[in-house]
C-alpha cells in the first residue's frame, strides 16, 4: 500500500495535471501568457545565478576532467553529458505544432527557433561556467540541489525558498508548453487520419481540441503516478532523440527527391545528415552505457503509438 507521503505526492501530481488541463482547455492565448510569465521568472532566476557568481569566474581550471579508470574515458563522459544536456533543449521543436495559431509562421517560426536556441545556449553555458566556478565540480555532483548550493555559497543572503519557487515556475513552464503542443500534435494527426477522428474535434466556444486534451490527461496521469522523474526524463530524451533521427533522415530524403518544392527555410544537405548521425550516436551511447529502465520505458511508450498507428492504417485501407 502507498504511504501517506506517496499519496500526498500522487494527489499533488494529479492536481497539477488538472490545473494544466484547465489552462490548455481555456485557450492558446491564456496558455501563452502564462508561458511567458513562467519563462521570465525562470530566465530571471538563471540570470541571478550568473550575476551573484560572476565574481568567481576565472578562479578554476575549466578544462579539468575527472580521473578516468577502466572503461570510463573523457570522450565517453562527454557523450554521456551531451545526452543529459539534451533534456535542457526539450521544447524548442514544439513551436511548429502551433504554427497554425500564429501570424506569418513562415517568417516567424524559423527566426524564433534560431534566436530562442541561441539565447538558451548562451544562458546555459554561462550558468555552467558559474556553477563550477562557485562550487568545485566534485562537490556539485554530490549536491542534492546544485542551484541552491551555488546561491548558498555565492549569495547566502538569498533565501533557498526563492529558488524553490523559481524551480516550480520552471517545471510548470516546461509542462505547460509540452501539454499545449502535444494536444495540437494529436489534433493534427487525427485531422490527417492517423488517429481516431474524434481527437480532431474542436470545442465550440473555446476553439481548443478538447478531446485531444482530455485524452492526453488520461495518458499523463498514470505516468505521473507510476514513474519517477528521473526515469521519465531519461525515457523522454531517448524518444526525442529517436524522433529527431527520423525527422533529420526524412529531411535528407526529401532534399534529394527530384521535383520536391523548396521550403520557406532551406538548409544545406549536410545539416540533416549530420543531425541524424549525431542523434543516432547519442541513442547508442545512452543505451550502451546506462541502465535498462529508461530504454524499457521508452520502448513501452513507443509501442502504444505504433500499435494505434497500425490499427488506423489497417482501418483506412479497409
Amino acid at each position: 500500500m502507498l504511504g501517506t507521503d506517496s499519496l500526498q505526492i500522487a494527489w499533488l501530481a494529479l492536481g497539477f495535471l488538472l490545473v494544466l488541463t484547465g489552462i490548455v482547455f481555456r485557450g492558446i492565448r491564456e496558455s501563452m501568457w502564462i508561458n511567458v510569465l513562467c519563462t521570465l521568472v525562470e530566465a530571471g532566476g538563471l540570470v541571478l545565478v550568473i550575476v551573484v557568481g560572476l565574481s568567481f569566474w576565472g578562479t578554476v581550471d575549466y578544462l579539468e576532467t575527472p580521473v578516468t579508470t577502466g572503461e570510463d574515458y573523457a570522450p565517453l563522459l562527454i557523450m554521456q553529458a551531451a545526452v543529459l544536456a539534451f533534456f535542457a533543449f526539450i521544447g524548442f521543436e514544439d513551436m511548429y505544432n502551433v504554427a497554425d495559431e500564429i501570424r506569418h509562421p513562415e517568417r516567424t517560426l524559423p527566426l524564433g527557433l534560431v534566436l530562442a536556441m541561441a539565447a538558451a545556449a548562451l544562458l546555459y553555458i554561462a550558468v555552467a561556467v558559474t556553477a563550477v566556478s562557485v562550487v568545485p565540480w566534485h562537490e556539485l555532483a554530490e549536491a542534492p540541489g546544485p542551484i541552491t548550493a551555488i546561491i548558498t555559497r555565492a549569495a547566502p543572503a538569498i533565501l533557498p525558498i526563492v529558488f524553490t519557487a523559481i524551480t516550480l515556475f520552471a517545471v510548470s513552464n516546461t509542462a505547460l508548453i509540452n501539454y499545449v503542443t502535444a494536444s495540437r500534435l494529436i489534433y493534427g494527426m487525427a485531422r490527417q487520419g492517423l488517429l481516431p477522428a474524434s481527437l480532431g474535434n474542436v470545442h465550440a466556444s473555446r476553439l481548443t481540441p478538447h478531446i485531444a486534451i482530455a485524452a492526453l490527461f488520461l495518458i499523463l496521469a498514470p505516468l505521473a503516478l507510476l514513474g519517477t522523474i528521473a526515469e521519465l526524463a531519461a525515457a523522454t530524451v531517448l524518444l526525442l532523440l529517436l524522433v529527431f533521427t527520423v525527422v533529420n533522415a526524412a529531411l535528407f530524403v526529401l532534399k534529394r527527391r527530384k521535383g520536391e518544392l523548396p521550403g520557406q527555410f532551406e538548409v544545406p544537405l549536410f545539416v540533416p545528415a549530420a543531425g541524424a548521425i549525431v542523434c543516432l550516436v547519442l541513442i547508442v551511447v545512452r543505451v550502451a552505457t546506462g541502465d535498462w529502465r529508461a530504454p524499457a520505458l521508452a520502448g513501452v511508450l513507443l509501442l502504444g503509438p505504433l500499435g494505434l498507428y497500425a490499427l488506423m492504417r489497417r482501418s483506412v485501407r479497409r
